[in-house]
């Protein structure tokens, strides 16, 4: 890892040195937010959750697609939920912790937790078994959406609240610290979209332990790295829900499934 990766811990405002490292590398890790009793709350609402989803056969949420695999006994599962909080009361309660006002200030003014718009609270559950279809992501920045959308590139940050304790082998968020502050062509160029997995000399490994949380820049180079072992060991799940600024635009369950979102199929 680099010199550069260290860890915080999160209160009720950011410390100057909090704001001044993000502002440098574009992310950020803070350690132990959640309780150990908080994670398992957290997954037993995404397993209920999951349960209706498979029994109702639903395919999307407000337009988003849902994303299926196997587990490892061959069981359904559901590998990429959308807009979760508004189907779990529990997840809905974890966004009302007053430290992610904290955040909002990384942006500024008009700064809000999207939970209703984009994505809304994504949950992302990792396997890397012979039946899933969810274990990696290629290269991308969040950047690309806002251009597909009409050309102007809002602010937006995606935080992490990781419920898995991860080392290196089990794969995981990558990142390029530094590159939010890349140029237009850059971003656009700079690797394949979603097709690159290739390592990156310059990346970084995020290994959270279960409970942390993570910000990252939606204009940083990042990937999702396959886990380098196979079974329960590679099982991972992480939440992401993004910060954002500009026209508040919310989706609800007669919104159309956007154009980018096809890339999902390019997912594995």
């Amino acid at each position: 890892m680099s010199t550069a990766y260290t860890t915080f811990t999160l209160g009720d405002t950011l410390t100057e040195e909090q704001r001044a490292f993000f502002d440098e590398h574009g992310y950020i890790h803070f350690s132990r937010f959640f309780t150990p009793e908080q994670v398992q709350e957290i997954i037993k609402a995404s397993e209920e959750v999951q349960q209706k989803w498979i029994a109702e056969k639903r395919e999307k949420v407000n337009g988003v697609p849902i994303k299926y695999g196997k587990d490892l006994n061959g069981d359904p599962i559901v590998q990429r939920f959308a807009f979760i909080n508004q189907h779990a009361p529990v997840l809905a309660d974890v966004l009302k912790d007053k430290r992610f006002d904290a955040l909002l200030s990384l942006i500024g003014p008009g700064a809000r937790l999207g939970i209703n718009e984009k994505d809304g609270m994504v949950f992302n559950h990792y396997v890397n078994g012979p039946e899933s279809k969810f274990t990696k992501m290629g290269w991308h920045t969040d950047g690309l959406r806002d251009i597909f959308m009409g050309g102007k590139l809002n602010p937006m940050l995606n935080v992490g609240l990781h419920l898995s304790t991860l080392k290196v082998e089990n794969g995981g968020l990558r990142i390029i610290p530094g590159t939010h502050k890349q140029s237009r062509l850059s971003m656009l160029f700079k690797k394949k979209y979603f097709i690159d997995h290739a390592p990156d000399k310059n990346e970084i490994a995020i290994t959270p332990t279960a409970g942390d949380v993570t910000v990252h820049d939606g204009r940083l180079w990042h990937r999702v790295a396959l886990s380098s072992v196979i079974g329960e060991e590679s099982r991972r799940r992480v939440i992401y829900v993004p910060i954002i600024a500009g026209k508040y635009a919310p989706k609800n369950e007669n919104s159309p499934t956007q154009f980018y979102q096809r890339f999902a199929g390019i997912v594995k």
